[in-house]
């Protein structure tokens, strides 16, 4: 997201910089204090000054070594940037602004006030535009806009992928070459013959067999040349295909999970399969049908004219006119499919949501309102679709029109010559053939915006996924290390969005071995602790160390192999249970897959289902009950023997018998391993060597659990009403039998 904008010269003579200060931040803003819209307003930020600019004029200034408040508040559709200046009591609204603007506003308020703190630190978004802010176009699900971005452009770079395959281009390009060649032969010979046999009183038996032989010969090797050149062409399209998915495939592996969350599983979905298939589909109908019609049509125009320069003027006078309607068409056609893009990712989105939630949807008896949800999408789709078709099938007659008047009056005038007897048959019927050789290929072409249009939709789609550099990666200089566990947190901020801070100011030492229980009410910052802990995300501010080591300097993979983790939404893949367990270390012998079964307390269920430990799991598991399922995912966690134990209610789905026996399992892995705990049922944490409690984005409380209750804090506020829930649920569960 762009964070500095071009202030236009305007404002900028009416900002004044001084000799030492330059443009830090800029953004516009579009609501002004009236209320109204407004398209020249900005918010300046330099280092000594924030500014509010109002079509030219200074609205208010403020120095930033004043500022004592300053922060972006989202509200519904709208936002507004709150400030407190030095000597005033209260907070006061400074701007208002739409939503698109609300994380930009947000990102400079915190670079406003790193300024006041005398840092260098430039804020950089993370987060990306909706609309491109330089020309206004919409970006449909590509991060940066393909015409404003000063990268190459995606068809540049589909080129250069294209250099992988010389040898089937060098193929193609002789195989065109000959098809070329050969077709260009026909209308000379078919002349000769015309001309020179086909009359009674010249003509034979033997020379009209003889160019019927000829004819069927050229004809035979044209089919052939075609032929190969598709068999080629399609080669080499589903090879380019199958190279885009892979690559795909493994970018989305490695790019953050931030991004992935930002896009829907549809949309991503049509990009590895869909778009993909749209290049191979243009490689196997498009590619080398164009170059080949390019070679026809500029080698009929110089035979042409090489026969009759005036005849041939005439003929192509009529090609700059059904060109100019292609190009003038052009960007709308380019708009109007990616709308039916966009579509098209709604509608596979929408089925993988009631796929995957297919047991939700029954559970609740909406199979018919699910139903008309898709019929609406479908409709929505063949609405876009039709709508194009029918623009497509009005603007190609017209276009095949204006060029079939060129074929008219070539037909007209030469036709005249041969009555005047300036020329022969067989020359008009040459000429003829190579204006059909010019119009035809025309005509095939006038197709080709529609289908260059799918194809640099599909390439944009694509690179703005191959282009997208992960948020998490590994540094230049990042190091493999065997960690202990001890874990630290100095100073940690963070938010899944700029304005919307889930941690804040978070300061927690943890020993190694040490289990750290995580209490909190829901929506508090538990799992997002966590989630910095696996460096899933990158923190906004402060630092995590793991054994004194920037988390940000070890490697990733390294890292990460020394984790355990049970998420709260635990997730099977569709296989054996033997490969499920497997996954967290690829190779662990058998011996190492039952030991850690054995301590999940999933040994015992699991030899007596069918097929003991290859029976098939089914897809997420469905084939297995809730504490089934949790069972697995956390023998998965602890068969690599982790320093780290990650648990997100992690027994949340088991009985009280199984629930028991993991407990136990636990007290011994926390003894070789740092443990992070989450359950809301409080009861499972209570012999935790210290517990956390997070309210308001803020560590509250830090104690074990007797220490907490004598606080008579917000833990202890927390098992209270447990407690007496329980109570009152044993209650009515006693009531019962009573009531009968």
């Amino acid at each position: 997201m762009n964070l500095k904008f071009k202030l236009p010269k305007p404002q900028q003579e009416a900002l004044g910089l001084g000799e030492r200060e330059s443009i830090r931040y800029c953004s516009p803003y579009d609501i002004d204090f009236a209320g109204h819209w407004t398209k020249n307003g900005y918010l300046v930020v330099t280092e000594e000054r924030l500014v509010v600019l109002e079509n030219e004029e200074i609205v208010e200034e403020i120095p930033v070594a004043e500022l004592t408040y300053l922060k972006c508040e989202p509200l519904v559709n709208n936002g507004i940037l709150v400030v407190r200046r030095a000597g005033e009591k209260e907070d006061r609204i400074l701007l208002r602004f739409s939503m698109k603007h609300v994380s930009r506003i947000a990102f400079i308020a915190k670079g406003a006030l790193l300024l006041k703190e005398g840092s260098a630190k430039e804020v950089v978004s993370r987060e990306n535009d909706k609309v491109c802010p330089v020309c206004g176009r919409a970006l449909h699900g590509t991060s940066e806009c393909p015409k404003c971005s000063g990268k190459p452009s995606a068809f540049r770079k589909f080129i250069s992928f294209c250099g992988n395959y010389k040898f089937s281009l060098i193929v193609i390009a002789l195989l065109m070459g000959a098809t070329s060649a050969i077709q260009l032969i026909i209308p000379k010979v078919q002349a000769v013959f015309i001309d020179k046999h086909l009359r009674p009183e010249v003509g034979t038996n033997q020379q009209i067999i003889t160019y019927a032989i000829t004819m069927a010969i050229l004809y035979v090797m044209i089919i052939g040349a075609h032929v190969s050149r598709y068999y080629m062409c399609m080669s080499m399209g589903t090879r380019i295909s199958k190279d885009l998915r892979r690559q795909l495939y493994y970018k989305l592996q490695k790019l953050s999970l931030s991004f992935i969350q930002d896009r829907r599983p549809g949309a991503l979905m049509n990009r590895i399969t869909g778009d993909t298939a749209q290049i191979r589909r243009f490689m196997e109908d498009a590619f080398a049908g164009m170059f080949s019609c390019i070679i026809t049509m500029v080698s009929a125009v110089i035979i042409m004219s090489r026969m009759n320069w005036k005849l041939t003027i005439l003929c192509v006078a009529f090609v700059p006119v059904a060109l100019g309607l292609s190009i003038a068409f052009r960007k709308n056609i380019h708009r109007r499919f990616h709308m039916q893009w966009h579509k098209s990712d709604k509608i596979n989105s929408g089925l993988q949501d009631v796929l995957t939630g297919i047991r939700v949807v029954k559970s609740f008896g909406t199979e018919e309102e699910e139903a008309e949800n898709f019929k609406k999408l479908a409709s929505e789709f063949a609405k876009v679709q039709k709508r194009n078709e029918v623009f497509w099938a009005e603007l190609f007659p017209i276009i095949s029109f204006v060029m079939g008047l060129g074929i008219y009056f070539v037909t007209y005038f030469g036709g005249i010559r041969v009555l005047g007897e300036t020329m022969t048959v067989g020359d008009l019927t040459r000429f003829v053939a190579y204006a059909w050789m010019l119009y035809g290929p025309l005509g095939w072409m006038t197709f080709l915006p529609r289908q260059i249009t799918q194809l640099l939709t599909s390439l944009e789609r694509i690179y703005d996924v191959l282009d997208e550099e992960p948020l998490i990666k590994d540094h230049t200089d990042a190091v493999e290390k065997e960690i202990t566990g001890a874990v630290e947190f100095r100073n940690v901020s963070f938010g899944y969005r700029s304005y919307e801070p889930v941690l804040e100011k978070i300061n927690l030492k943890v020993k190694p071995g040490e289990m750290i229980g995580l209490v909190g009410a829901s929506g508090t910052g538990k799992s997002t602790l966590i989630n910095l802990i696996m460096r899933l995300y990158e923190v906004d501010d402060g630092q995590i160390l793991i054994d004194g080591t920037d988390i940000n300097e070890l490697k990733i993979e390294k890292y990460h192999s020394q984790l355990g983790v049970v998420l709260q939404e635990n997730f099977l893949f569709a296989g054996t249970i033997y490969n499920n367990l497997k996954f967290a270390k690829p190779d662990a012998t058998e011996e190492e897959i039952i030991r850690a079964a054995k301590m999940a307390n999933a040994h015992d269920f699991i030899v007596k289902t069918p097929d003991g430990y290859n029976t098939y799991v089914g897809e997420h598991g469905f084939n297995l009950s809730g504490g089934e399922r949790q069972r697995l995912a956390i023998a998965r966690a602890i068969l690599n023997n982790p320093k780290i134990l990650i648990l997100d209610e992690a027994t949340s789905a088991l009985d009280t018998e199984s629930e028991y026996l993991i407990q136990k399992a636990l007290e011994r892995l926390t003894a070789n391993c740092t443990t992070f705990a989450i359950a809301h049922r409080l009861s499972t944490l209570k012999d935790a060597d210290r517990l956390v409690v997070i309210d308001g984005h803020h560590i509250a409380e830090i104690g074990t659990h007797n220490e907490l209750m004598e606080k008579q804090g917000i833990y202890y506020g927390l098992v209270t009403a447990q407690l007496q829930m329980q109570a009152l649920k044993k209650e009515e569960g006693e009531a019962e039998p009573a009531v009968g």
